[in-house]
C-alpha cells in the first residue's frame, strides 16, 4: 500500500461520521444504534475497561446490562486515520465530570456493504 492509499479525503469523512455518530449514541445510551455499528459476527471483539466481549452477542449483552447514568464525557486526542478503501483505526482519550482518571478508546472499523462496521474496541482507563 501506497500513502496515496491514506486518509483518502470521502472516506475519511464516512469514517469520521461514523465514529462521531457512535460516540452521540454512547452518551445518549443509544443502545440500537451502538449495537448497529459493531460488526455482527461472533469474531468481533471489544475489551473495555472491566471486560472482555467476544462476539457481537456479548458487546449486546454488556450494552443491555450497562448503567445508563453518567455517560456524558469529552474527547481529546482524536485521530482517525483510513487505510485503502475498507479499513480504519480511530483512536481517542476521554474525560468525564467528577473523575481524574482518562480514558482511552480505540476501534478498528472495517467498511462492508452496509457501511462502516466497528470489528474490535479496546477501552481503557488511567489514573
Amino acid at each position: 500500500m501506497t500513502h496515496d492509499n491514506i486518509d483518502s479525503p470521502a472516506l475519511l469523512a464516512e469514517v469520521t461520521a461514523a465514529f462521531y455518530r457512535y460516540e452521540q449514541a454512547l452518551i445518549s445510551n443509544d443502545v440500537a444504534a451502538l449495537d448497529a455499528l459493531f460488526w455482527e459476527d461472533d469474531r468481533t471483539v471489544r475489551y473495555g475497561a472491566t471486560e472482555n466481549l467476544y462476539g457481537i452477542e456479548a458487546i449486546r449483552d454488556f450494552r443491555r446490562g450497562r448503567p445508563s447514568q453518567g455517560l456524558d464525557r469529552q474527547l481529546c486526542n482524536t485521530t482517525i486515520t483510513v487505510f485503502g478503501d475498507s479499513t480504519a483505526v480511530a483512536s481517542t482519550e476521554f474525560t468525564r465530570e467528577n473523575s481524574s482518571r482518562v480514558g482511552r478508546q480505540m476501534q478498528t472499523w472495517v467498511k462492508f456493504a452496509g457501511g462502516w462496521r466497528i470489528v474490535a474496541a479496546h477501552v481503557s482507563l488511567m489514573e
